[in-house]
């Protein structure tokens, strides 16, 4: 895979104005209550996820959904492939109506050799900022691997046992048509059972990763509504699927500026794991 590292350094510049709509649609995925979003409001912490979206042609996807290997990305020959994590820094905030660049960039290519088989591990750094400089830097660790059905049987790590807060998510299949409508993801794991269950030998759709650490932060600003996250970074450890609810759950650290987040399945074993920090004033 040595001419994969072609790709690394590269960059890409995307222009968008941040409207309203999909901020009120994704309102209403999570349940919320809030009011109409309006030019000048700041926007929740991860819901710049909603715009930037991979806009691909139909002819140019491959048969999981996603778009063919190559183009920004490196054309990593390996079947699956998923966002595994990532870490944000939010330096400022930006708002409906604002005009944002967001400049990406190819950071790294890793290969390596797992229990599972070859992987290899893609970093991706994205600047987003406006008219008063740079406002988030996000970090996302892409992660492509091979189709092995015996090697699911991964031994569940339990999830902390004493959360502050906790939210109970029934991860229907509105809900992921929901969300994948909204950030115009066209993999199938996420909606197509047929496929995720006889082609990539999955037992159910696949609950977004991105999804998981949004309700996350969703649960963060529920719990503490007056915080301001400084920074965020998550790690998804396990698949959630529509089969059965599942929790999302936060306790506050001692230190006060910072709190642990995770999402567990239905037998308390952890699936995703996140950390944010709050800004000391807001604490």
């Amino acid at each position: 895979m040595d001419d994969l590292q072609a790709w690394k350094g590269k960059t890409e510049s995307r222009v968008e104005r941040l409207s309203a709509a999909p901020m009120d649609a994704l309102a209403v995925t999570l349940d919320r209550d809030d009011a109409p979003a309006r030019d000048g409001d700041p926007m929740p912490p991860l819901w710049h996820w909603l715009y930037f979206l991979p806009l691909t042609p139909q002819s140019q996807l491959g048969e999981d959904g996603h778009a063919k290997r190559g183009g920004f990305l490196p054309p990593v020959p390996l079947p699956r492939r998923m966002w595994a994590g990532g870490k944000l820094t939010f330096h400022k905030p930006i708002h409906v109506g604002e005009t944002i660049t967001r400049v990406s960039r190819v950071e790294s290519i890793d290969a390596n050799q797992g229990r599972s088989g070859a992987l290899v591990f893609v970093k991706v750094v994205h600047e987003l900022g406006g008219e008063r400089g740079v406002a988030i830097v996000e970090q996302q660790d892409l992660v492509y691997r091979e189709i092995v059905t015996n090697a699911e049987a991964v031994r569940p790590r339990p999830a902390p046992s004493t959360p502050a807060w906790r939210r109970e998510i029934r991860p229907s299949p509105t809900l992921l048509f929901r969300y994948s409508a909204l950030t115009f993801n066209t993999h199938r794991i996420h909606y197509d059972q047929p496929y995720v269950t006889s082609v990539e030998g999955y037992p159910g759709l696949i609950v977004h990763g991105p999804l998981i650490a949004t309700l996350l932060v969703d649960l963060l600003r529920r719990s503490l509504p007056g915080a301001v996250v400084a920074s965020f970074a998550f790690r998804a450890v396990a698949p959630l699927f529509d089969l059965t609810p599942f929790h999302v759950c936060g306790a506050r650290r001692d230190d006060a500026d910072s709190v642990d987040l995770w999402a567990m399945g239905e037998n308390a074993e952890l699936a995703m794991e996140a950390t944010a920090r709050l800004q000391a004033a807001q604490a």
